[in-house]
């Protein structure tokens, strides 16, 4: 099995870490990719300004879950957990003893590699692992990468060294970044969700009102909050929710404010979302206390009005957006039907949802709700019964799917 090792400060991480471990893994053809975010790294200093240890790792686990790759990618905290300087050689002791038949390979960006030969025990280094260093195109990469592969190939007989050349690698620095960021600006070499990890948790100076957020800043947020499969459903809800708030009449920005916080704390566990529920007042039933899949809705709500200060229509089409309920307002409809039938929903009969619900709003969300109670009687899971009476409403007023 092939190895990538992959460490840095990560203060914070960005598009250019990301690109190059992505670059490195295609070819390379690894099957596994470390991410180490250093502890006290012997070269350089932590900034008095930078992020702490958990904040630097918890962003480093956002970007590796955007990396998009098709092999696990572990972020390690080893370094972190070791008392005094971060060597690289240190780590590589302890990464060879656990995996004693694999290769590694250490990753390096252009500095680090020109100065490798410096490095604290680099005879070490080069007898664990194989190196692979990042170049762009230019000429004169080229030439000092040329002259520093011969140089450690004669200076450490054995060790085997690759270049990687990545032509669309934009260099960047983190401290270019934080500079950025305490401006209050956001920085293109940032992953939004790194973006959104920094502005909720105000690091590198930033002190954002997280009340009185841009549409960019609230996705951003919100993305950080949630995994990277989630994200294109998010989008998907909120493309279609602003389509049905102006085709029905209701508040299109509000609209869109509940359709990117809707899911924002989805991926908490159940002990978490519990928590949140006892914080913030939250009754709960007898099937909610043990079905996670409904409490983000009441939570994700809580959170969306405490941190982001929506409004209370918002807070309500949040928290009904999972069951329903009798007697929904507008925007609650529009999201409730919108979260089903988005463009990344795939399922016998969305096409049909679809179609009607710019027909007849109503009937649209009464079919989407006994299609929900179907599918959990067929699944031998319990219907909420908020969902029955949601239906039973519309059935009521001589509501029927068309």
């Amino acid at each position: 099995m092939k190895i990538g090792v992959y460490g840095g400060t990560f203060d914070p991480i960005h598009r250019g870490h990301m690109a190059a471990a992505g670059a490195a893994a295609r070819e390379l053809r690894l099957d596994r990719l470390f991410l180490i975010p250093a502890g006290h790294p012997p070269h350089k200093q932590i900034t008095p300004t930078g992020a702490s240890p958990a904040h630097r790792l918890a962003m480093t686990r956002i970007a590796a879950d955007r990396m998009g790759l098709s092999i696990p990618i572990d972020v390690l905290d080893l370094e972190m957990r070791r008392e005094g300087k971060s060597f690289t050689s240190d780590t590589l002791r302890l990464l060879r003893a656990q995996f004693p038949e694999d290769e590694l390979w250490l990753l390096v960006g252009t500095d680090m590699f020109l100065s490798l030969h410096t490095w604290h025990e680099p005879e070490t280094i080069l007898s664990l692992a194989q190196i692979c260093a990042f170049s762009r195109t230019e000429q004169a990469d080229e030439a000092r990468f040329a002259a520093q592969k011969a140089r450690l190939e004669t200076e450490f007989p054995g060790c085997q060294v690759m270049t990687l050349r990545i032509p669309d690698l934009v260099e960047t620095s983190s401290t270019e970044i934080r500079a950025e960021l305490a401006a209050g600006r956001e920085p293109e070499a940032l992953d939004a969700s790194v973006y959104g990890y920094i502005l909720r948790n105000h690091l590198y100076g930033m002190e954002a009102d997280l009340k009185h957020l841009s549409w960019s800043q609230l996705r951003a947020a919100s993305y950080s909050m949630v995994k990277a499969k989630r994200i294109p459903h998010i989008r998907g809800i909120e493309q279609e929710a602003v389509k049905l708030a102006h085709r029905w009449g209701a508040d299109e920005d509000e609209a869109r404010t509940a359709a990117i916080l809707h899911d924002c704390t989805k991926y908490l566990n159940l002990q978490e979302q519990l928590h949140l529920c006892d914080k913030y007042g939250i009754l709960l039933d007898t099937v909610e206390q043990s079905t996670l899949k409904l409490l983000h809705a009441k939570t994700g709500a809580a959170i969306a009005r405490a941190v982001y200060g929506v409004s209370d229509a918002v807070y309500e089409a949040i928290f009904w957006h999972t069951t329903g309920k009798a007697d929904m307002s507008l925007l609650e409809k529009v999201i409730y039907i919108a979260d089903y039938m988005e463009p990344s929903r795939s399922f016998d009969g969305v096409e049909r949802l679809r179609s009607l619900v710019y027909q007849d709003l109503d009937a649209a969300v009464l079919l989407g709700l006994e299609m929900t109670i179907e599918e959990m009687k067929e699944n031998g899971y319990p219907v909420h019964y908020r969902t029955v009476e949601a239906r039973n409403w519309l059935l009521g007023r001589g509501v029927h799917p068309i």
